[in-house]
């Protein structure tokens, strides 16, 4: 496998630090990464930035199709050489933000990247919120952002709890900065989300969780009770929802699990609908 520090001076080209490219060619790692993907020979594969298409070449090898989204127009051309050879790939030119994973994908699929650190947050999003989600996902992203996706209490953030609503999260091993060319000023890991299970929580009540999981962490150093008045409740309302839970409103919201924020998300429901009826 050539190198890409090789495979871009052959095209005279540099790597785009305002797009985060550091690529990674050790066939080993990018095989551990597509066995956690665990694909079947009938499945598509979302890739987001496939780079020199390294990753690409070993996916179009175990799954039915590979859809690849790249930004860098500059990469094109390598990608079109790289991967003559797989009729099984569709490259497409574009930002993954402005594409509607609905129309990509009729039906599941997974997503497989090694995600630009910038905008990890961005595709989450994007991706978690589509319709037609995917099914898994395994992404190589920033070392401090993968513990922050599968944080456990008392080291909750935001960005866990919203993850961990979709599916089970997964760490599944830390890759040092040497790996990747550029070598990056930090270390990466590879997680996996899997969403092949319902939500743990109804969705019906996804738009209430996310409010109240926002609120909860919107002053880190506040107790809970406090941040919860950001929902436009009374305090006696919050004691009394937090009572309900059976959550001591002193906790701070990294301390809660999963199941707590379900609980609470549904006594807010509660306590809105009776006030509803009342009107």
């Amino acid at each position: 496998m050539n190198q890409p520090k090789e495979i871009l001076n052959s095209y005279h080209l540099e790597p785009k630090k305002s797009l985060g490219q550091n690529f990674l060619s050790d066939e080993n790692v990018l095989w551990r990464i597509v066995d956690a993907a665990d694909l079947l020979p009938d499945e598509q594969v979302l890739e987001i930035g496939p780079g020199l298409g390294a990753l690409t070449k070993l996916l179009a090898q175990t799954a039915v199709s590979v859809t690849a989204v790249e930004l860098d127009d500059r990469l094109l051309p390598i990608l079109a050489a790289e991967l003559a050879a797989y009729d099984n790939i569709t490259i497409i030119h574009g930002d993954i933000l402005a594409q509607n994973p609905d129309t990509l994908f009729t039906t599941s699929y997974k997503v497989v990247a090694n995600v630009p650190y910038y905008i990890t947050g961005a595709i989450l999003r994007h991706l978690l919120s589509a319709r037609n989600k995917p099914t898994r996902m395994v992404l190589t992203v920033q070392k401090e952002v993968a513990d922050r996706i599968t944080a456990v209490p008392p080291q909750m953030s935001l960005l866990a709890v919203s993850s961990q609503f979709y599916g089970s999260v997964e760490y599944i091993t830390t890759l040092k900065a040497g790996a990747f060319w550029p070598r990056p000023d930090v270390d990466s890991a590879v997680i996996s989300i899997d969403l092949s299970q319902n939500p743990t929580i109804d969705p019906a009540f996804e738009k209430q969780f996310f409010r109240i999981a926002k609120a909860g962490f919107s002053q880190k150093r506040k107790q809970l009770q406090k941040n919860l008045r950001q929902l436009g409740l009374s305090q006696t309302e919050i004691n009394t929802l937090l009572t309900q839970a059976s959550i001591d409103g002193s906790r701070r919201a990294e301390t809660l699990t999963l199941d707590e924020w379900k609980t609470l998300t549904e006594e807010v429901a509660r306590l809105q609908g009776s006030k509803v009826a009342g009107r």
